[in-house]
């Protein structure tokens, strides 16, 4: 009897802890206070993952076998049934107060069970200075969209710097080599040293300390992370320093790289166990480790992959034997010399940039006619480069491409999906597809999706909002097989000027895929039915989003016209050609200004905001406007391209920087045309004065977003 009556206390100790311990109920309340009383939450074992919608009573139960699966039924539940979504521009809404039944119950499953996220650049052109706040919402995000195996990159220069000082460093150059807050990226991608530096010794504090509450909460929703591993890379004074024998690359934009030590290397082995102590010190031990060697080199000729490959391996699977290594598929990484002989289980490839260059062996200009082989790998879809704003997808695409996997023999060893986006909060259609793909086996049309995102993403079916959204589903978010840019049409605003303005940025190779002029006729149909839905929080942001999208089309064809007047030597139209271009683009920065999360203001916030001291919060503000501007110092800006990469079409930057560049440039067009020679404008001493400034930007949006925004339309569509 005693024995029983242990057992049974030991079992209600358990399950009062493990209800304690439900993430479920801390999420409910987040999104809005109370909502953990309307749902009932179980947990039911299952060799697949899945969830069930079902009811009891008055209450909703989601059902599920871990944590994630269950916060993944109640989106479902929210979007599909009550017509709320929870995107990045709002992670709270107010349930209602009998939430609407499930008449019949509902499974989904999926056999895809790994659902990744982030690519080491998110890390830098999104989430740079986000604070535990914002990360708490992301995390929330990342349950409820299924995605159980992120890219845990926060903190990792706090293992470096560790690492070094035990090395030998010093502080001042260990702070020479690890870059600042908006460019960690790169640096640990081993393209760069030191830029955006020195971080004072409060980053790192402030850093260990963020990354351990992510951590903690990743882990009770039972999200695995995925630590970065240690793969070769070391200062590039490291022969100097520490005798090592180096591989030394070319500069890299006209940036300094770090060096690379061989895994094949005497030293690899101690200085990798090195890196992997101190990593565990601060952060523990993870069953999936991010590596990827030779990331955009070219001088890796002489390097023997296939001992390299047993060398970073080794050294990771001596801190947990049972641990993944993830590595990018990009380019010609994994190269196939390194992973041949490695067994299935060992890789997980991330197949980067899936719905438009698969590797994994469809048609594609970067396809592997054997695939990955015998290794395990991920769909995934890249969609936004340099976190440009700017509307952009390809559905058809992107649903093609996915369910090609389906019985190919090419994807026996397909595991799951990734979201491997360079820069996040942008385009929220296409991740909620992107997640919903692993749980629905059958292929579908996006027509057919469509009609019920709408009402998931608005909570009403309206005819004129559903022409808008289909005549953008046909054009702007379904660029063709064979259009290989990277991201979204670039704003005809944000790039330097010149006669033959196009792509804003070096690498994005931009072609017309879709008429502009549609984008103004979805802007026109949503501005129509906008009083109707003042305060419906989704349906204001794609207002701003698709308004914008269309002043920025309408732009471009303002500025061809005005070219043309040059070229045409017709000073009267190029007068007024030059000034309405201007004009909309003031009328953009108005626009913008009316929703936080298109305003300067935001970005620069957050930067100073993780500042302790004045000097700190000047080095992170100048981060922050560096890194969307020039991006790097001249040489790098200028000769090495990499100026606007991540220009960003926000209000306050279109105003005091972008409007400055082309009201220059249209004057020394019209000086000419007045029969004054030519001048060339020096662009980049235009823009350093701003990525030095200090004048204050709010985040606080201005204005009443539907007023504005059909005050700038109808002004556009009259001036016509």
């Amino acid at each position: 009897m005693k024995t029983k009556l242990c057992l049974l206390i030991l079992l209600i100790v358990g399950l009062s802890v493990q209800l304690s311990a439900n993430p479920i109920n801390g999420l409910l309340e987040r999104i809005d206070k109370g909502a953990s009383k309307k749902f009932v939450i179980e947990f039911k074992k299952d060799a697949d993952d899945f969830f069930e919608l079902d009811q009891k009573g008055t209450k909703v139960v989601v059902r599920g076998n871990n944590y994630v699966n269950i916060a993944t039924g109640i989106n479902w539940y929210l979007k599909y049934y009550a017509g709320i979504q929870l995107s990045w521009n709002g992670m709270q809404a107010k349930l209602p107060q009998a939430l609407p039944p499930v008449p019949r119950k509902e499974r989904h499953e999926t056999s895809l069970s790994l659902r990744y996220d982030f690519n080491y650049c998110t890390y830098s052109y999104t989430m740079a200075f986000w604070d535990w706040e914002r990360w708490e919402k992301e995390i929330d995000w990342m349950a409820l969209h299924g995605i159980n195996l992120p890219l845990a990159a926060v903190g990792q220069e706090c293992i470096w710097f560790n690492m070094l000082q035990k090395l030998g460093y010093s502080k001042d150059e260990i702070n020479r080599f690890i870059a600042g807050p908006a460019f960690l990226a790169w640096w640990a991608m081993n393209n760069l040293e030191g830029w955006g530096g020195p971080n004072p010794d409060s980053w790192y504090v402030q850093q260990e300390a963020l990354q351990k509450k992510i951590l903690k909460r990743m882990r009770e929703y039972g999200i695995k992370p995925v630590f970065p591993g240690y793969s070769g890379m070391v200062p590039h004074d490291a022969d100097e320093k520490l005798g090592l024998n180096l591989t030394k690359s070319d500069l890299w934009n006209g940036f300094t790289r770090p060096a690379f030590l061989q895994p094949t290397d005497g030293r690899f082995a101690e200085i990798a166990d090195l890196y992997y102590q101190e990593q565990e010190k601060l952060f523990g031990k993870a069953d999936y480790y991010s590596m990827d060697p030779f990331h955009e080199a070219e001088n890796a000729a002489s390097v023997d992959f296939d001992a390299a490959g047993k060398a970073i391996m080794a050294a990771m699977k001596k801190v947990n034997p049972k641990a993944t290594w993830v590595v990018q598929g990009w380019t010609e990484n994994p190269r196939p010399e390194m992973i041949k002989n490695m067994q299935n289980g060992d890789l997980l490839i991330l197949d980067l940039f899936s719905e438009c260059r698969p590797m994994w062996g469809i048609p594609s200009i970067w396809k592997r006619d054997k695939g990955y082989e015998q290794h395990n790998w991920l769909f995934c879809m890249l969609l936004n480069f340099g976190g440009n704003v700017g509307l952009h997808g390809r559905m058809d695409q992107l649903l093609d491409n996915f369910y090609l996997t389906k019985n190919n023999p090419l994807a026996v060893h397909l595991k799951g999906i990734g979201l491997t986006m360079e820069g996040a909060e942008n385009n929220p259609m296409m991740f909620e597809l992107m997640c919903e793909l692993p749980w629905r086996p059958e292929k579908f049309t996006k027509e057919e999706w469509l009609k019920d995102y709408l009402f998931a993403r608005y909570g009403v079916r309206d005819e004129k909002i559903e022409k808008a959204w289909t005549l953008l589903a046909n054009t702007i978010y379904n660029c063709p097989f064979g259009n290989n840019q990277q991201g979204p049409h670039e704003s005809i605003f944000c790039g330097r000027p010149s006669l033959n303005n196009f792509q804003a940025s070096s690498w994005s190779k931009m072609k017309n895929y879709y008429d502009p002029t549609v984008t103004e006729e979805a802007a026109r149909l949503m501005v129509e039915v906008a009083d109707k839905y003042r305060g419906n929080n989704n349906f204001e942001y794609d207002l701003v989003d698709i308004v914008r999208q269309s002043l920025s089309d309408k732009g471009r064809i303002v500025y061809n016209r005005t070219i043309a007047d040059f070229k045409s030597f017709d000073k009267r139209s190029f007068a007024r050609d030059s000034r309405k271009f201007l004009d909309i683009l003031l009328s953009q920065d108005k626009l913008l200004g009316t929703r936080s999360e298109f305003r300067v203001g935001r970005w620069i916030e957050q930067a100073r905001n993780l500042g302790t001291t004045p000097e700190e919060k000047d080095l992170y503000e100048w981060n922050a406007r560096v890194q969307i501007t020039t991006w790097g110092n001249r040489v790098c800006a200028d000769d090495g391209g990499l100026r606007d990469y991540a220009h960003k079409e926000w209000n306050g930057i279109l105003r005091d920087f972008y409007y400055k560049r082309w009201a220059a440039y249209w004057q020394t067009l019209q000086d000419q045309l007045d029969g004054k020679p030519e001048v060339k404008l020096d662009y980049y001493a235009m823009e350093e004065p701003w990525t030095l400034a200090k004048n204050p930007y709010g985040s606080a949006p201005e204005g009443s977003c539907v007023d504005v925004a059909k005050e700038v339309f109808f002004q556009l569509t009259n001036d016509n």
